[in-house]
């Protein structure tokens, strides 16, 4: 042993006796030791990720363990021996099974072969046992990472046995537990450089790490079939680190200091609409702004500032970064407003109208066609004071169930005719004027889904989930539509305008002048002159809005989701694209996430479960104004 290695694991009964007590009681150890050392064990687990650091920088191997449950970080093999034996006999004992799964990078990237059709394949070395046991964890490993896309480089894994002679101890972990080694080309570095590759970087952590999770599950199932494991990720995390609350304090911070739509939304609706019918609907009326509060340099130096490397859950990393990226555009398109930038970001953060969706959007308008026609009775029109206090019965009923659900509601004159929701608060233009029929469905619509998730996600403990995962909104727009359905309040009318927004953003975005589309939906589609200027107006907003065709593509996607046999019930726990399932369901599994502290007051009406059925039954937007 070498003076390092005696000065590094002489300290370690000082504080491993306390690890250990910790996990006979249950409890969670986390400890800084030595040159960089670390045991992090959040709960008892049937393994322990292990990274040795030695004398060799290896980023990725260490990344790969600490993105575990249970792992540790040592600076020497002596360390490594000496905490893995009394933390594994502990573990042992009291789950019937304990095994080890050690990460390390090769010397090199030297390709297994010279004659591959594109770029060499990489290496990765899996060492392994005789036990039963260790070759099933081994093969489920091997199964996961010969499936790894390496950026064009195709993995070549090979699985060889650990070597039984006592003589090779010194090069291994001298342990007499069921052990993993798995060793991989560093292909995350450029040849010769060094220099970080980043989202290889970042593609090889999560890779391994699912590999590792596999592993571990074939493990315990070759143990025991009374262990209850869902799926090889309820191994995961049940706990985050300080990092994390500082990542989603942080983003939440910057993501909060703006409103996206107010600050996209002209707040002289009222005389826009007076200027384009004075000179004969011909010219794109004057359209002004809110002065910016917001310093766009100074936030997106905040947002960048932000370091999410020390989050050590791949998961979360995800998450966080598809949110920095979201927000950074949300600034680029505040600072780009009336330029013509605007119009080319907004496809980047909404998408563009694709074809199907454009389709089923004419074919909407020409199926309600009849509907055009109607006018609505003036004697059947509320007001926006009337909106107010059917808002405030629907938010008490709500406090009832949560009295964290505190809403306020605010009347607004620099707002279009509608509602909106900003954060936790519903705002309401004093020019607006609803149906009867319309009002609850609405409400329920801004209310129900809007701030009810906004609510839901701040009891959830990461601010996320109350400002939105990353590409959330063209599903909470569908799912709030949907709940206009459920309260029967989807009418043919209603339809025919989130047809309209997508049939006027593909204008748009085709080139089509502010007159130009106005003219499509009043001569092309027989809408009237007040309603066709406020499509237009919220479609041309800020230079050229594409959000609006979110509203009907999402509740395409939701309807079918429905109709493949998914729940309603994720969507309340926060602001979730359906792309997040998984993360949700992962989430969930792992305890991070918990049940929707409220639940929407719609769904208790017998007919709206009548409805839900339908819809899981199979059924088209259309569908929904036939029930």
């Amino acid at each position: 042993m070498t003076e390092r290695e005696h000065t590094l694991a002489d300290p370690l009964g000082d504080w491993l006796d306390d690890a250990v007590a910790r996990l006979r009681d249950g409890r969670a150890v986390r400890r800084d030791f030595g040159e960089g050392g670390r045991l992090h064990v959040d709960r008892l687990l049937p393994f322990l990720c292990v990274h040795i650091a030695e004398d060799r920088e290896q980023p990725v191997a260490r990344d790969i363990a600490q993105a575990n449950a249970a792992y540790l970080l040592a600076p020497t093999m002596v360390a490594a021996v000496t905490i893995i034996e009394r933390i594994g006999r502990v573990i042992k004992e009291r789950l019937g099974m304990f095994i080890v799964l050690e990460f390390a990078e090769l010397e090199s990237d030297d390709p297994p072969a010279k004659d591959a059709p594109f770029l060499p394949p990489f290496l990765i070395e899996v060492v392994t046992g005789t036990r039963p046991s260790e070759q099933m964890a081994a093969k489920a490993l091997v199964e996961t990472a010969a499936t790894i896309e390496g950026k064009f480089r195709t993995p070549h894994v090979t699985l060889v046995s650990r070597d039984p002679d006592p003589a090779a101890s010194g090069k291994r972990l001298a342990i007499d537990f069921p052990h993993l080694t798995v060793r991989f080309a560093p292909i995350y570095c450029e040849p010769g450089t060094r220099r970080i590759y980043p989202q290889l970087r970042e593609r090889l952590v999560a890779s391994m790490f699912d590999a590792g999770l596999r592993a571990v599950a074939a493990f315990a199932r070759a143990k025991s079939d009374k262990l209850p494991l869902p799926t090889h990720r309820a191994f995961g995390r049940k706990a985050f680190v300080d990092a994390v609350v500082r990542a989603d304090r942080g983003i939440d911070e910057i993501a909060s200091s703006f409103d996206f739509l107010l600050a996209v939304t002209p707040i002289n609706a009222e005389s826009a609409w007076a200027e384009f019918a004075s000179n004969g609907f011909s010219r794109s009326p004057r359209l002004y702004y809110r002065p910016l509060t917001l310093q766009i340099e100074t936030a997106k130096r905040k947002l960048f500032s932000l370091g999410f490397e020390h989050l050590e859950d791949p998961l979360l990393y995800a998450l966080y970064r598809e949110k920095q990226q979201e927000v950074d555009l949300q600034l680029s398109m505040i600072s780009a407003r009336e330029a013509r930038t605007f119009v080319e970001l907004g496809r980047a953060l909404y998408g563009p109208v694709e074809a199907e969706l454009l389709d089923t959007a004419c074919a909407i308008l020409a199926q309600t066609a009849a509907a055009g026609d109607a006018k609505p009775i003036a004697e059947d029109r509320r007001d926006c004071h009337y909106i107010r206090e059917r808002a405030q019965a629907m938010v008490a009923a709500y406090r009832r169930q949560s009295a964290d659900f505190t809403a306020s509601i605010e009347l607004r004159d620099d707002l279009p005719a509608g509602l909106l929701v900003s954060r936790g608060q519903l705002l309401i233009a004093r020019s607006s004027a609803l149906d009867a029929g319309r009002v609850e469905a609405l409400l329920n619509h801004e209310v129900g889904v809007h701030l009810l998730t906004y609510f839901n996600g701040s009891a959830q403990g990461l601010r996320i989930f109350r400002s939105g995962l990353a590409g959330y909104e063209g599903m909470q727009e569908g799912l709030a539509v949907f709940a206009e359905y459920l309260s029967a309040g989807m009418t043919p009318e209603r339809l025919r305008v989130l047809a309209a927004r997508v049939v006027g953003c593909a204008s748009m975005l085709d080139g089509a002048l502010f007159s130009e589309t106005y003219r499509l939906l009043t001569d092309g589609h027989g809408f009237a002159a007040s309603e066709a200027f406020n499509i237009t107006l919220r479609i041309y907003r800020g230079g050229g809005l594409v959000k609006d065709a979110i509203y009907l593509r999402g509740l395409m996607q939701l309807l079918d989701h429905l109709a493949a046999g998914g729940s309603l019930e994720p969507f309340w726990m926060g602001k979730i694209a359906a792309s997040h399932f998984a993360a949700i369901q992962e989430l969930n599994l792992r305890g991070l996430l918990g049940p929707a502290a409220i639940r929407p007051i719609f769904l208790d009406d017998v007919k709206a479960g009548d409805r839900l059925q339908r819809a899981h039954r199979g059924m088209t937007p259309l569908d929904m104004v036939a029930d």
